[in-house]
């Protein structure tokens, strides 16, 4: 409590003459009336110009000021209504420190309610005449001018009243209320930040805690003067020490203000020792407040036992956000296990004494079943309740509730309702929640641009989720406003965010998706996200293992990560993991083969028969080759239905092979088409249908089978149940060369060598084609060119090469290379008539001896012209 001893005070003091040459020093000469220099503000309204006058009223006895102090003593011994009596008296004979005196006692509060209108009168009344106390009236009711309470806020009187209490020297924070003014301007005054500048700096060096403030906030980033980080520090230092001056004096409105600086947007920087520390300061001072602060700090930073220790006294001392912050913690399991029925008990008390975001958390835990509560008519009961006090976060889980879930029966317009709501109350979810439902037209009419205009914005208050929606929606092909660039940068953000689902879906655009040039990025978002447990980024990393996308091909760690996504219960796992067991069958693991297989993957269980049916990798078992192969069909798979045609005609049960056949062709198997029109076209098991067996060769082929295209080839080239065409045969032929079949090479070949066909002779050309064939190892060919070689008819006569090739082609097993030497053998000997299968018996042996030693032995053999022409005719045709 300020106290005026002063009696008669009949020319301005000495410091107030030199606070009126500073000021003039600041801003100029003083105007004339007393009011501020300078040209910021328009001059004083008529109205209010005798707040503004001259020398000091001298009209005050020693009495009243003893009345005056007297009556300040009265005060501070709390006998307050005695004090008014007193100031009420000197009121009534109009001196001017009694309206000041009562006019602090209603501003404040003090002994009387509140009531800032009838503080700024008595203010007003005390500047009437010149007194001491001129300088703190004019302060106080600058104040309530500038803030605008009690009165209309005026920013021009409260300009003028400041001035003049800076000029009679009232040093308290008149300066600094002046240069906030200054610094930017306001409605009605021009900025000067340079004259706002001294008038800090003034303030400043007597050490005027605001003006420190404001200086340290000025030269920050983003400050109204230049920025300087080293003078900044210094001036929040100073700030600092002026703050901890008055917690020493146990303030802990101080001590809150220090324990703020060190906060990570504080002046000092995040430091949280020395913010628990002055914020437990102020708890053990009394602030209970300060004490559910501390508590909520210390969890923050990783002290969760002794910051529920705190929160449990402030709740036990009626706090309430300690309440509520008290049930959070135990529902959350801060300091171990969750323990609902304490929470509960802690939330319900809360929210008898009136706390909303009580009501939210413990409706938000019920719906979500969080830390065992489950019941979620009860929990939507106390959404609804905090919804309509416009809590936003209630709205939006509102929102969310009648959007989406499963168990609430969907009303997406009520769902907008709430989310409009929450969206004009500025909370992100809501924003991001409205942003996507204009995006997929859920609940309003669909409107992209106002959809992406509400994810922007929920964006660029942090919202990872409206980062991640837009992302995707700018990665859609599909979509005309297709921004993959822009898809990428919001997809990265939301990333950084910690966003799990965004690193996958960036992955996933990296390695499939409009993003494939950096593969090797998409790998590591989504190792870095399935690390984190986002099962549907272990999905598509066993993907990529499973096929060398943007990794070396390893089945093993595909299977790893496959696994761990059904552990995780993802619902893709399954079928992905039944693949890759498949393909791990077909690198020999039978196991893997089988568990696919018995899975019921088709193409397994194909692969299963399969092997039953060649015994590769398994005992060869034609019964469980039939199971499996008949449980594939079963489930559609139209290479089983092929496999089990062929295993049927090999069989003679032709009926039923040409049965499965006509079931894969009709699944779309270009392999059955090819074995299918064979068989028409030849009348092989079946009636000959000529025109049907082209048709399914044709389509066969065209569908790019080698087999079919061969066989069309063979057809016009003999015009086998066709016109023989030379256009058709070579394209048909070259077709199924090209396509990796040598015997079509070979074909080729002879039709070109021999010119017998619909091809016309070619000498030359099929040479060519039949000795890269037969360097190839094509038995056929070499036995071709070897019987060729020896007759010298079409090409030049060369024995020991036709013996050479003749002799490749019995090493593989070719029957009628075979025949042919045998029957050379006879021949040079004069035992044609004589048994063939001893002569096969002896090349058998030959075969049996080192392989140079065969070839001379066969050589020898073929320099007897008669057994050279019994090569040379012998197998034909085979």
């Amino acid at each position: 409590m300020e106290r005026t001893n002063v009696r008669n005070r009949l020319i301005p003091s000495l410091r107030l003459a030199a606070a009126i040459t500073i000021t003039a020093g600041l801003v100029g000469c003083a105007a004339p009336g007393g009011s501020a220099p300078g040209e910021h503000a328009p001059p004083v309204p008529e109205a209010y110009q005798g707040w503004f006058g001259g020398v000091i009223d001298a009209d005050i006895s020693g009495r009243d000021w003893d009345v005056i102090n007297y009556s300040k003593r009265l005060i501070e011994e709390e006998r307050y209504d005695e004090a008014l009596k007193h100031l009420d008296a000197l009121m009534a004979r109009n001196i001017m420190p009694a309206f000041y005196e009562a006019g602090k006692l209603y501003e404040r509060g003090i002994g009387v309610e509140p009531d800032p209108a009838r503080a700024a009168r008595l203010y007003g009344q005390a500047l009437d005449l010149q007194s001491s106390i001129h300088g703190q009236a004019s302060l106080h009711l600058g104040r309530l001018y500038q803030e605008g309470r009690g009165v209309e806020q005026n920013d021009v009187l409260a300009y003028h009243l400041l001035w003049q209490a800076m000029e009679e020297g009232v040093e308290q924070d008149a300066e600094s209320r002046l240069a906030e003014m200054l610094a930017e301007g306001t409605e009605n005054i021009e900025a000067d930040p340079d004259t706002a500048k001294r008038l800090l700096e003034r303030a400043a060096a007597r050490g005027d805690a605001k003006a420190l403030e404001t200086l340290a906030e000025a030269h920050s980033p983003g400050g109204w003067l230049k920025e300087d980080p080293a003078l900044a520090m210094d001036y929040a230092q100073r700030f600092a020490e002026t703050l901890e001056s008055k917690a020493s004096q146990g303030d802990t409105g101080a001590m809150l203000q220090l324990a703020s600086m060190y906060s990570a947007d504080g002046m000092l920087g995040d430091q949280p020792e020395q913010r628990i520390r002055w914020m437990r300061q102020a708890a053990e001072a009394g602030d209970v407040d300060a004490l559910a602060r501390t508590g909520r700090e210390l969890i923050d930073a990783g002290d969760h036992a002794r910051g529920i220790e705190l929160l449990a006294e402030a709740a036990g001392d009626g706090q309430v956000d300690a309440m509520t912050y008290y049930g959070e913690a135990l529902l959350e399991g801060t300091a171990g296990q969750p323990q609902p029925v304490q929470a509960e008990r802690w939330l319900r008390e809360a929210i008898e004494a009136g706390s909303v975001d009580a009501q939210v958390i413990l409706g938000r835990a019920l719906v979500n079943g969080q830390g065992g509560l489950n019941d979620l008519p009860r929990g939507m009961n106390l959404l609804e309740q905090a919804a309509e006090q416009d809590h936003a976060l209630a709205l939006a889980q509102l929102g969310a509730l009648y959007l989406d879930d499963e168990r609430v029966a969907g009303q997406p317009y009520i769902a907008v309702e709430y989310l409009e709501r929450g969206h004009e109350l500025g909370h992100p979810w809501a924003t991001q929640q409205l942003g996507e439902a204009y995006l997929k037209g859920r609940g309003v009419p669909q409107d992209p641009a106002r959809g992406e205009e509400l994810l922007l914005q929920a964006a660029e208050h942090g919202q990872s989720g409206a980062m991640r929606l837009l992302g995707e929606a700018y990665l859609d092909e599909e979509n005309p406003n297709f921004q993959p660039s822009r898809g990428e940068e919001l997809l990265l953000q939301a990333a950084q965010a910690g966003d799990t689902t965004a690193m996958t879906l960036l992955g996933e655009g990296y390695l499939e998706g409009p993003l494939r040039e950096d593969p090797t990025q998409g790998i590591q978002l989504l190792t870095q996200a399935a690390q984190q447990g986002d099962a549907y980024a272990m999905v598509v990393l066993g993907r990529a293992y499973r096929n060398g996308d943007g990794v070396e091909r390893d089945l093993s760690e595909a299977n790893r990560w496959l696994t761990r996504a059904q552990e995780a219960g993802h619902e893709s796992a399954d079928e992905a993991l039944t693949y890759l067991q498949r393909d791990l069958g077909a690198q020999g693991n039978m196991e893997a083969l089988v568990a696919a297989a018995e899975d019921g993957h088709p193409g397994a269980m194909a692969d299963l028969g399969r092997a039953f049916l060649r015994g590769e990798g398994v005992q060869q078992d034609q019964g469980r080759a039939e199971y499996w192969l008949g449980q594939a069909h079963q489930a559609g798979h139209a290479g089983a239905a092929a496999s089990l045609g062929r295993m049927y005609l090999d069989r003679g049960a032709t009926e039923r092979g040409i049965e499965y056949l006509e079931a894969a062709v009709s699944r779309g198997h270009a392999g059955a088409r090819a074995d299918l029109g064979e068989a028409y076209l030849t009348g092989d098991g079946v009636e000959r249908n000529v025109e049907r067996g082209m048709e399914l060769l044709t389509a066969a082929a065209e569908a790019g089978n080698a087999q079919a295209a061969f066989h069309l080839g063979e057809a016009y080239q003999n015009g086998d149940g066709v016109e023989p065409d030379a256009e058709q045969a070579e394209r048909w032929y070259r077709q199924a060369s090209d396509a990796g079949a040598i015997h079509a090479r070979v074909g080729l070949g002879l039709a070109l060598l021999r010119g017998e066909g619909a091809i016309d002779q070619d000498v030359e050309q099929g040479h060519d084609l039949l000795l890269e064939a037969a360097e190839q190892g094509h038995p056929g060919a070499q036995a071709s060119l070897g019987r060729e070689y020896l007759r010298g008819e079409i090409v030049e006569r060369d024995p020991e090469r036709g013996a050479d090739y003749l002799y490749q082609a019995a090493s593989q097993g070719h029957r009628s290379a075979r025949l042919a030497l045998a029957e050379a053998y006879l021949s040079a000997r004069g035992l044609e008539q004589a048994n063939q299968q001893q002569a096969l018996l002896w090349l058998d042996e030959v075969f049996e001896s080192e392989g140079q030693m065969a070839i001379e032995t066969l050589r020898q053999l073929l320099t007897d012209e008669a057994a050279i022409a019994a090569a040379a005719s012998g197998g034909e045709g085979d």
